[in-house]
């Protein structure tokens, strides 16, 4: 699995295997890249709509890897 934080974007999850993601008693599975909100302002929480750009959202990028 890997996490990127992109710079002035959002979360970014990359894994070969199914993510179960759960919220308000329903689940569901996700697979390839999950794109998670980091600006706070996305109206699909916890997912990213690309409104960090409309906001001026300002962040550093970085990066998770496991083996």
């Amino acid at each position: 699995m890997k996490i990127k934080l992109i710079e002035n974007g959002p979360i970014i999850v990359e894994t070969e295997n199914p993510v179960s993601y759960s919220e308000a008693g329903s689940s569901e599975e996700k697979t390839g890249p999950i794109v998670l909100c980091r600006c706070g302002k996305s109206s699909t929480k916890p997912f990213c709509d690309g409104t960090h750009k409309k906001a001026g959202f300002e962040a550093r990028s970085a990066e998770f890897t496991t083996q």
